[in-house]
């Protein structure tokens, strides 16, 4: 029985040790890390008839839309990045007189190349995308790979001019004292914007330049009259950066604002009747910063000083940060905290060369939230913090974000509310007849998970749903006409509301569009809050925007553009308060508007 056992197991015993050969010999194979091909990004910038662009700005973005590297064209207007690993990615091209070109959902292959003909124009720049087949990238011709032996990821390609002497390069240096210079001027009319706090008081202007080449300077201004009494209004911002290599979007900027407007006078008796228009002044001193502290960890931090004269002073310190790291193909995860004033800093508008620009206005219209209670100056202070998730999964983007808000002197505006209480309660609102009302702390917390999908490159359509703290009544009659009643009745209270938004621009003419729709139970009040990780803002009820670029007339440089707003058209989110004597008083975050008018960049 031996003898005839002994084959059998002599073969499982080989049979054993071959698999066991073959396992080692796998996991071998596995140990040894696996090299990622990078691939290739080439192109050139051409205009609308098909001349070379030389010196226009290259970024290379990445599927978060952070710029990653920066290329300058050289004099045949080619551009190359090389050692790209794969991924999504984004380019954006920016040239003085034309409109920026952007395109995005650039699919970087291994080991191939990625060709884009871009053609800019004063009025609608394209871009085409080019694939090349699998090992086309090594046929590169031999002009290409001069680009890409100048590619940099901190310097554009260079050449030397003909009988330039490099031996004493001081001789030639030559400094502009102004260089780059953008303008922006923008007249508008119509009633307030669309959030309650940012004012818009009818024609703005922004101009942005680089100093000695070395320094970002810029000065902004919004000027007109109160629609009620016809006095002047006035703001002015001034900012200045170190800098305008790559390295500069990480160098602080400083930022000083000036405001002095008059709010409308109220007939009846109280604290600002019979002294005049009562004048309103401001000065605010912002700093902002960004550090890239690892090549995953990106730290946006600052502060403002505000300093608030309007029957007393008032003086505030407002910091503000927000961490925000990549983990790559999983997505990015945020987390912002910011105490005392909306850190306008933090909104992210970048559109073109000229976003800059458009940001400064808005941080120049965005006045503090001012109250009376008893006749002495509030303002209100909001501390926020926030967690926030970004992933893009093709053309589709994914946010998640969750906030913990806390506000003491909470502002909303009030109409109705005239004759009714005493004028030492009720701050007279700069745009309308209607005031704007106190109405204590709260405490209030809230989520929300954003759908977007990028239909093509001129159509994007978005779905949020969130739940947050609401106001709200149980009784909407008031025993007793009195602030105190009033900030009693109110309730804290969490509701659920659906926003829809679509953004688009129209390929034949260019008029960018948007449109949003907020369902949510309307028998309450809902407080904006100011998102730090989300790019977008929940407006209440239906809105629209049209902005339409207008082609320059008599050869002037530049470019125009049509703008025209309407905000809560169904004028939704107002929350009635009936008194004894049959009256209605209402309470709105978000005031029904409309608005227009024309800019004009150069």
């Amino acid at each position: 029985m031996k003898d005839l056992l002994r084959p059998f197991v002599l073969s499982l015993l080989a049979a054993g040790a071959s698999v066991s050969a073959i396992e080692a010999a796998e996991a071998r194979r596995l140990a040894v890390p696996v090299a990622f091909t990078p691939g290739t990004v080439l192109g050139v910038v051409a205009d609308a008839a098909g001349s070379t662009q030389m010196g226009a700005t290259v970024w290379l973005l990445n599927r978060y839309d952070r710029p990653i590297v920066r290329a300058v064209t050289n004099e045949r207007g080619q551009f190359a990045f090389d050692q790209v690993l794969p991924d999504i990615y984004s380019i954006k091209v920016t040239l003085a007189s034309f409109v920026p070109a952007m395109k995005s959902n650039i699919q970087v292959q291994a080991g191939r190349a990625s060709f884009l003909n871009i053609h800019l124009a004063s009025l609608l720049s394209s871009v085409e995308l080019f694939i090349s087949a699998p090992g086309a990238a090594k046929l590169m011709s031999e002009e290409w790979k001069w680009v890409l032996r100048g590619a940099s990821t901190t310097r554009p390609v260079l050449r030397l001019l003909p009988g330039y002497d490099i031996t004493q390069p001081a001789a030639h240096h030559e400094s502009s004292v102004f260089s780059d210079t953008r303008g922006l001027v923008k007249v508008s009319a119509g009633e307030s914007a669309a959030y309650s706090s940012q004012q818009d008081l009818g024609t703005a202007f922004a101009m942005a330049t680089s100093l000695f080449g070395a320094n970002q300077l810029g000065v902004s201004g919004n000027v007109g009259y109160s629609p009620v009494n016809g006095s002047p209004m006035a703001g002015f911002l001034t900012s200045y950066r170190r800098g305008t290599t790559d390295a500069a979007l990480l160098n602080p900027e400083v930022t000083l604002t000036m405001r002095q407007v008059h709010l409308p006078m109220r007939a009846s008796g109280g604290i600002l009747a019979g002294s005049g228009a009562p004048m309103l002044r401001t000065l605010s001193l912002a700093v902002a910063e960004k550090k890239q502290l690892t090549d995953e960890l990106l730290m946006e931090y600052g502060f403002s000083l505000d300093s608030v004269t309007f029957i007393e002073r008032l003086n505030y310190f407002s910091p503000y940060a927000r961490a925000t790291y990549d983990l790559g193909s999983l997505g990015a995860i945020e987390f912002g905290f910011s105490s005392g004033a909306p850190p306008i800093e933090l909104l992210d508008q970048r559109e073109d060369r000229h976003a800059d620009l458009s940001q400064n206005l808005a941080a120049l219209g965005m006045f503090p939230r001012l109250t009376l209670a008893g006749g002495s100056t509030r303002m209100q202070r909001t501390e926020n913090f926030e967690l926030g998730y970004h992933k893009v999964i093709g053309t589709r983007t994914i946010s998640l974000a969750a906030y913990r808000e806390s506000v003491s002197n909470g502002a909303l505006t009030m109409a109705g509310a005239n004759g009714l209480l005493p004028q030492a309660e009720l701050l007279p609102d700069l745009s309308s007849n209607s005031s704007v009302f106190n109405v204590g702390a709260f405490k209030r917390t809230g989520y929300s998970g954003t759908i977007t999908e990028k239909v093509n490159d001129s159509l994007s359509a978005s779905i949020t749903i969130g739940r947050g703290g609401v106001l709200r009544t149980e009784q909407r009659e008031l025993a007793v006409v009195d602030p105190h009643e009033i900030r009693a009745a109110l309730r804290r209270a969490q509701q659920l509301y659906v926003t829809m938004r679509i953004n688009g621009t129209m390929p034949n003419l260019g008029t960018k569009m948007s449109a949003s729709y907020q369902w949510t139970d309307y028998r309450s009040l809902t407080p904006g809050h100011m998102y730090l990780t989300q790019r977008t803002y929940p407006e209440s009820g239906l809105n629209l925007s049209l902005r339409q670029p207008v082609p320059g007339v008599f050869g002037m440089p530049g470019r125009m553009e049509i703008h025209a707003e309407a905000r809560n058209m169904l004028a939704q989110g107002y929350l009635p308060l009936e008194t004894p004597l049959g009256r209605r008083m209402l309470l709105i975050h978000t005031p029904r508007a409309l608005r227009g008018g024309v800019s004009f960049f150069f």
